[in-house]
């Protein structure tokens, strides 16, 4: 098999999933207990949590544990409206966000929210004079991504952050940073973010578990009620395997810090691959250095899809959140209709090897030769 679907989700790596298994059978303490096991779970989460920091550049206490982006995703945005609603009742965010943005944006529309959705540029991504000139007296919160889980396309956030400020606006700012995490370098303090949003199973950790950076002082209202964990944000007994997988797995990020630049020379190598082979092929956005998003106009890429899966090689359409229906990232950037049916996204991660890239492009010539009669 040649799985290159790593922005939908990763295989676990052997370092988190050896700390995962030890959390389960072994030290399998509660952390809110007293005694010697609980006393171990508890340095063991705190260990934990000050990997993970130091992974953002933050400060431990400003990380808070999650099952997930989504889960971040719907805090953020939910929590930061709450705290914010004295200041206005207006969101900026991008046409182009996932749909746990997207969605909770609007929930808070039906809950009176304005909610203002910038176009993406020809690069996929809103730039930072689009959210300029969107801000309001009375605009609370600005939520764009990072890095965008289609086309790989990087937004600027930390020259939107110096926006918000210029503008002396009071909005919070909050980054979908879930896919740029250990391979787009960021510190929380470079990207001027009120609020950070991170995923465990993107980046080999299992999922189930993610992360959040809340900047000091900033009191969002609690995710849930309960006995107190995680400093009363989000109440619950800790997910202690995935916490402690996902600390190894950004430790083993870290060891192997070659990666990011090993994916985006096989990114490329598929590029320069391609596009000699395919004169029409059409590489769309770009920025990170593990999603490439192309297309072939003409062909289907459900089509696309079935063949290589036959041939054991696994790509996707798009996010694995929308089956189905037309990207709404790729509409949009205002595409082609037969540029957008025909777009593939391919992922790499830390295990993607050179073969891996040969073997789809392959695949994918060895498509297009086979599917062209049949159109």
């Amino acid at each position: 098999m040649i799985y290159l679907d790593n922005a939908a989700t990763t295989q676990v790596c052997p370092e988190a999933a050896q700390a995962a298994l030890a959390a389960m059978t072994g030290d399998f303490g509660n952390p809110s207990s007293t005694h010697g096991p609980g006393r171990d779970a508890r340095q063991a989460l705190r260990s934990a949590r000050e990997t993970v920091a130091a992974s953002l550049g933050a400060r431990p206490e400003e990380v808070f544990f999650t099952s997930g982006g989504s889960e971040g995703d719907n805090w953020a945005i939910r929590g930061a409206c709450r705290l914010m609603r004295h200041k206005g009742k207006h969101i900026v965010s991008g046409l182009t966000e996932h749909d746990a943005v997207r969605k909770t944006l609007d929930y808070m529309q039906s809950q009176g929210w304005e909610v203002t959705r910038l176009a993406p540029g020809a690069d996929g991504a809103a730039s930072a004079a689009s959210v300029a000139a969107a801000l309001r007296p009375d605009t609370a919160l600005v939520s764009l991504m990072l890095v965008n889980n289609e086309t790989g396309a990087l937004t600027d956030i930390p020259a939107v952050a110096r926006a918000i400020k210029a503008a002396g606006c009071p909005a919070l700012l909050h980054t979908d940073a879930i896919q740029g995490y250990m391979k787009v370098p960021f510190s929380v303090k470079g990207l001027g973010a009120d609020i950070v949003t991170v995923s465990g199973h993107k980046i080999h950790a299992p999922k189930g578990v993610g992360a959040q950076y809340v900047r000091a002082g900033l009191r969002l209202p609690p995710l849930i009620l309960g006995g107190g964990q995680e400093d009363s944000f989000r109440s619950g007994t800790e997910n202690m395997p995935g916490i402690l997988a996902l600390a190894a797995a950004v430790r083993a990020y870290q060891v192997d810090k070659d990666a990011p630049a090993r994916m985006a020379a096989l990114r490329q190598r598929a590029v320069d691959t391609l596009s000699p082979a395919v004169p029409d092929l059409t590489v769309i956005g770009g920025g990170a250095p593990h999603i490439l998003c192309l297309s072939l106009p003409g062909y289907r890429s459900e089509v696309l899809l079935n063949y290589l899966d036959g041939q054991g090689i696994c790509v996707s359409k798009g996010s694995a959140c929308k089956r189905g229906a037309r990207s709404h990232v790729l509409q949009a950037m205002d595409l082609a209709p037969r540029v957008i049916d025909g777009a593939i996204r391919v992922s790499l991660g830390r295990f993607t090897g050179q073969e891996d890239i040969d073997g789809f492009c392959r695949g994918l010539l060895q498509a297009r030769d086979t599917l062209r009669r049949s159109l």
